[in-house]
């Protein structure tokens, strides 16, 4: 029987890594982005690149953005436009907080379970939906806690028909950004892809720059540049700060500084 899978693909490093471990683990893949007003709406265009990539080496993914933008104007957040200022730092700071949008991940994975159960329904195959929550998230976003994911899959099960045909894949939840893109290496090389043609295609940065260029100093962007640091190699995506364009070894000793400064 074929192994059917509904991922979340917010155009992100993890969610894009997620994507191809599902390329790798099931047989039919949809991917489901989300517009929903954010400031770093950026991460659509790299997520629709990406999915142009992939299907050029022979990776089938179906692909649907869903429009949510009626929402901008009516959520309380520092990454919707409109909000306030996205703080820069470190991710254990208190004020990152600034960047929980209410309910997002309940809001994302109603749609994807919604999509899973449709096309369980139709198909006659059990769908599972993936999400690409990880250890990292978990101090200052709820909603990607263990706890959360379990409360959420057993109201979706009160709530339907049927829903038995739905499970979930999160394979981060115990993992951390530097966990992540060591999978996204291996996947690489077993689905013969090239990793800096995946990664260029994702964006991580909450404060882009107009040009769609990522800062490196607000904490979406410190947490992968420091990833990519331990990793030991340079993220290939084009990083800017007011000064225009910076090399890799300019993002990368700020994040150093950031880093020292926060252990100090």
């Amino acid at each position: 029987m074929a192994k059917n899978v509904v991922v979340s693909l917010s155009g992100g490093m993890d969610s894009s890594t997620l994507l191809l471990r599902a390329l790798k683990e099931y047989d039919q893949v949809t991917a489901l982005s989300f517009h929903y007003g954010q400031k770093h709406s950026v991460e659509l265009e790299r997520a629709k690149s990406l999915i142009e990539y992939l299907k050029s080496k022979g990776h089938n993914v179906t692909y649907e953005v869903i429009e949510l933008k009626g929402l901008v104007n009516l959520l309380n957040s520092a990454l919707v436009t409109g909000g306030d200022d996205v703080p820069e730092g470190h991710y254990k700071e208190d004020n990152m907080k600034a960047t929980v949008v209410p309910n997002r991940n309940k809001i994302f994975a109603s749609l994807t379970q919604a999509v899973a159960l449709s096309a369980a329904n139709a198909n006659g195959n059990n769908t599972d939906i993936a999400l690409g929550i990880h250890a990292g998230d978990h101090a200052i976003y709820p909603d990607c806690r263990q706890e959360f994911r379990d409360a959420d899959d057993a109201a979706f099960r009160i709530g339907n028909w049927e829903a038995e045909k739905v499970g979930y894949f999160t394979p981060y939840l115990d993992t951390d950004k530097l966990g992540i893109l060591k999978d996204g290496e291996v996947l690489c090389d077993e689905l013969g892809l090239d990793f800096d043609e995946v990664y260029k295609r994702t964006n991580t940065s909450y404060k882009p720059y107009p040009s769609g260029n990522s800062d490196y100093k607000s904490a979406s962007s410190v947490e992968r540049i420091e990833a990519f640091i331990s990793l030991g190699r340079p993220d290939p995506v084009q990083y800017e700060d007011e000064s225009g364009e910076v090399s890799w070894e300019v993002a990368k000793a700020a994040v150093e500084k950031v880093l020292a400064d926060h252990v100090a």
